[in-house]
C-alpha cells in the first residue's frame, strides 16, 4: 500500500504504538489532517481512507475545499492565526478553533455564535518566547481562560500549541510536557500538539489530537 492510504495506516499504528506506551487507548487520540495547500481531489483521497478531521489554516483557502467535500461527514478544525474581521466567516465555516490566542479574538468569534450549540475552542499557547509565532504567554493564560468561560457562545476545551523547531523529536517533549502540565492545571482535557516530525512523542505526552499534513500527504509543493 502506497501514497496517501499506505502513509494513513502507517500514521495510525504509530499513534497506536505511541498510545500503549503511555498506557493510553488510542481511540483517545484524533487524527486531524491539515490540508494547507492540498487539493480537493487528494483530501477526498484521503477522506476515503478514513479521514474525518480537517484543519485549515486559512479561511479563504479552505472555502472552496468545504464546497467541494459538502456530501462528505466531515469537521472542520481551524488552525491559523486570525484577526477580528474573519471571525464571522471562521465561525460559518468551521467546527473547532484551535487558535485563540487573545481576549479579543474569542470576544469577535463569540459574537457570530447563532443559532448553534457553542463553539469548540482551544487557546494557543506560545511557550517560548519567539516574536513571529502566535500565542498566548503562559503567564497570561489563566486570566484569558477566565475570560473564555465567560462567554457563554464557546466551549473552552483545552489548549494548542506549535513548539520551537527542533531536529530531534525527544526536544520537543519538556514543551509537549509542560502544555499538559498548564492544562491540567486549569481543568482542560484536549491538547492539540504535535505534528508530523514529532507527533509520537506528543501522543506519550497526552496529545487529544495531533495535526498531521506531510506525514499524510506528502511535501508540500
Amino acid at each position: 500500500m502506497t501514497g496517501i492510504a499506505g502513509n494513513y495506516v502507517q500514521i495510525l499504528e504509530r499513534i497506536e504504538s505511541a498510545a500503549r506506551r503511555a498506557g493510553r487507548p488510542p481511540e483517545s487520540i484524533q487524527l486531524v489532517a491539515v490540508t494547507k495547500t492540498v487539493p480537493s481531489d487528494r483530501i477526498q483521497e484521503a477522506v476515503r481512507c478514513g479521514v474525518k478531521h480537517i484543519g485549515e489554516n486559512r479561511v479563504q483557502e479552505a472555502l472552496p475545499k468545504r464546497q467541494a467535500l459538502a456530501k462528505e461527514n466531515l469537521s472542520w478544525h481551524f488552525i491559523g492565526h486570525f484577526q477580528t474581521n474573519k471571525a464571522k466567516k471562521v465561525v460559518e465555516n468551521f467546527d473547532w478553533v484551535h487558535s485563540v490566542d487573545r481576549i479579543d479574538a474569542a470576544e469577535a468569534l463569540a459574537r457570530h455564535v447563532v443559532n448553534r450549540r457553542p463553539l469548540p475552542v482551544l487557546i494557543e499557547v506560545k511557550l517560548q518566547d519567539e516574536p513571529n509565532k502566535s500565542g498566548a504567554a503562559a503567564q497570561d493564560l489563566s486570566r484569558l481562560i477566565g475570560s473564555i468561560r465567560r462567554l457563554d457562545s464557546l466551549d473552552l476545551r483545552g489548549l494548542m500549541a506549535v513548539p520551537p523547531p527542533v531536529e530531534d523529536p525527544e526536544q520537543a517533549r519538556p514543551f509537549f510536557r509542560r502544555l499538559q502540565q498548564l492544562a491540567g492545571d486549569s481543568g482542560l482535557t484536549e491538547l492539540s500538539m504535535g505534528m508530523t516530525h514529532d507527533f509520537e512523542v506528543a501522543v506519550e505526552e497526552g496529545a487529544t489530537m495531533v495535526r498531521i499534513g506531510t506525514g499524510l500527504f506528502g511535501e508540500r509543493s
